[in-house]
């Protein structure tokens, strides 16, 4: 075998369809139910509680939900790509295994290398904003403050602040992992419970804040640019780049396929799970934006509770402590969703060879692959103490984006490849569907294509700050890869692990 050939060596489809039924990793003990709660847990959670009301006082005034309804365009591709392949091939590993079976080796590894940072700085960044609600609730109950140098992370802009380290953030974090290494089924109970109370927090939110509504607080609609600001703040190109910021917010439900093989009937459950968490979530982030612009004036909406802020302004401090519970009962589903999402795909990167096998051992006692998850979690809490929120969220994002381009085009090219393999779920409109996921992805990195002034410009899209630090992650990647996976691949000639 080549050098080339190495590097586009792939796992049949149907090998991976028969591996499926005959693996015993892990016990199987997921229903449609508790996938669907971890989708959902996933995609709730900041974005209705915190990047909402940011992005309406920082970028996009009340038209927030266009930012919405244009990342939640992209995604809903994606999800339908996701939902062929969950059912075709449901192995842990989610896009990685998809693009294994599909574009080879070489691209498999980009997209799990690139899901495992992903997933991780996730974890980080919900855990800031999980952070900024207890600290709210812990406040207006009890009236506790804690020491300024453990409210949140070193803030450049604002040295005078005095914080540090985000003690709050990095604690949660922690948790989740031990939670996590313990046992799966009690996490996905548990993860439940909080997704239930997290949906009746949004709908309090909804229901509420309709009768405080003033229709005169969505005027104008969409703010006009701010001098100076290159277009990105207000106008349409602050909605645009709301949407590559709020995109953090409608996806997720990836993580659910990360659990195939805990799901009891994986080829029926995980299509139905992706594209109804999904379709929930999206209703619920629609009423939300809509709610809370019309609750205050937009800018008064730059907090990091923002919907506490809402209530707050309105005197409806009965309402507020139930809203703060239900957040942090939301925002903890997500960390649950996406820790157990990157410990099981460097489980799989491992169980292949791509890194060492010492990771892909699970736990004898527990059944959980527990030394991904506690190594997570201690690096998740750094992340979440030291780091401010924006950078983090903004790094998530183009990982996010570039392996939905790399799935919505594989399904593409299965489709053309293999048209006769068993397929619980066939995406509609897929020569359609694919590469318009394609197109909103690349979009929401490099901005948008926009007439402007006589001239053609590209509005919103992802700071390059943020494509540079990526590009340098992947580099790393690269390097593990030609210098240990490429070599120790389960597919590599001679080899008997």
């Amino acid at each position: 075998m080549g050098f080339w050939g190495r590097l586009v060596r792939h796992k049949p489809v149907e090998q991976l369809q028969a591996e499926a039924g005959a693996r015993h990793d892990f016990r199987r003990v997921l229903g449609l139910w508790q996938l669907t709660a971890i989708g959902i847990g996933a995609i709730i959670g900041v974005g209705v509680f915190v990047l909402a009301g940011q992005q309406a006082a920082m970028n996009a005034g009340p038209a927030v939900i266009l930012s919405f309804i244009v990342a939640g365009l992209g995604s809903a591709c994606a999800a339908l790509a996701y939902a062929e392949f969950s059912g075709m091939i449901p192995v842990t590993g989610s896009a990685y295994t998809y693009g294994y079976a599909v574009l080879g080796e070489l691209f498999a590894w980009i997209i799990g290398w690139d899901l495992l940072i992903e997933y991780a700085l996730i974890v980080g960044v919900v855990a800031i904003g999980w952070s900024g609600y207890v600290q709210a609730l812990l406040e207006q109950l009890f009236g506790v403050q804690l020491p300024a140098w453990a409210q949140g992370a070193y803030d450049p802009a604002h040295p005078e602040s005095g914080k540090v380290f985000n003690v709050i953030a990095a604690g949660i974090a922690l948790l989740i992992a031990l939670l996590l290494t313990v046992k799966t089924e009690w996490g996905a109970r548990f993860n439940t419970l909080i997704v239930v109370v997290k949906v009746i927090g949004v709908a309090l939110v909804v229901g509420v804040g309709a009768f405080y509504v003033n229709p005169a607080n969505w005027h104008p609609f969409i703010p006009p640019a701010v001098a100076g600001a290159g277009g990105s703040h207000f106008g349409w190109g602050g909605v645009l780049a709301a949407s590559s910021i709020v995109f953090f917010a409608v996806f997720g439900y990836d993580t659910l396929t990360t659990a195939a093989e805990e799901a009891r009937h994986p080829q029926r459950d995980l299509p139905r799970a992706v594209l109804l968490s999904l379709a929930v979530s999206m209703a619920l982030y629609l009423a939300v934006s809509l709610v809370l612009t019309g609750m205050v004036p937009y800018p008064q909406l730059d907090s990091p509770a923002p919907v506490d802020a809402a209530f707050k302004a309105l005197g409806l401090d009965w309402v507020r402590a139930i809203i703060s519970v239900a957040a942090i009962a939301g925002i903890t589903s997500v960390l649950f969703a996406f820790m157990l999402g990157a410990a099981r795909i460097w489980f799989a990167l491992a169980r292949d060879g791509l890194l060492p096998e010492w990771f892909a051992q699970v736990h004898p006692r527990y059944g959980t692959p527990a030394r991904p998850t506690l190594i997570l979690g201690a690096f998740t809490a750094l992340v979440a103490g030291f780091l401010p929120i924006g950078e983090v969220a903004e790094l998530v994002n183009i990982g996010t984006l570039a392996a939905f381009i790399i799935i919505c085009g594989s399904v593409l090219v299965l489709r053309v490849r293999k048209p006769q393999l068993r397929r619980s779920f066939r995406t509609p409109a897929l020569w359609l569907v694919a590469p318009a996921g394609m197109l909103f992805s690349l979009f929401l990195i490099v901005g948008w294509p926009w007439w402007q002034d006589g001239r053609l410009v590209m509005l919103g899209g992802l700071p390059w700050i943020t494509i540079e630090r990526f590009v340098v992650w992947m580099a790393i990647g690269l390097v593990v890869y030609f210098g240990y996976g490429m070599r120790h691949s389960r597919l590599e000639p001679g080899s008997f692990k």
